[in-house]
């Protein structure tokens, strides 16, 4: 296999717009391109993350069935109370048999995103 420079998740959406102002003016996500059906936003360096109208696409929406954004953060605390103040109604922490604190919210189009922290290990007794 060749070595990968990036990864872009697209996903494909019948609520286009309200789904590119989610993931814009709601997560803060900066835009790296965007054409009149399509928008990228960065996650990090290496990580992209696309926004297509379906309508414009040879791909349609799957309805935000079976796909989770699994999004990595440094203080899962302050992510939770970011995303409570900003309206974005995020579930409870919870704690993950793989050593992570999680909790999630919906994008418009229904994907479901997942923010997550590694935890420290429990002792086994």
């Amino acid at each position: 296999m060749p070595l990968l420079k990036t990864a872009n998740t697209i996903l494909y959406c019948r609520n286009w717009r309200a789904t590119v102002d989610f993931y814009q003016n709601r997560l803060g996500l900066p835009i790296n391109f965007a054409t009149d059906w399509l928008v990228e936003f960065s996650l990090t360096d290496a990580a992209r993350l696309s926004i297509a109208d379906q309508q414009r696409a040879s791909v349609k929406s799957a309805g935000g069935l079976g796909i989770t954004l699994a999004l990595e953060v440094e203080e899962i605390r302050a992510a939770h109370r970011w995303a409570e103040s900003a309206g974005l109604a995020p579930t409870a922490l919870r704690r993950h048999p793989w050593n992570a604190e999680v909790f999630h919210l919906w994008d418009p189009e229904g994907h479901r995103i997942e923010f997550w922290q590694a935890t420290a290990e429990t002792p086994a007794s």
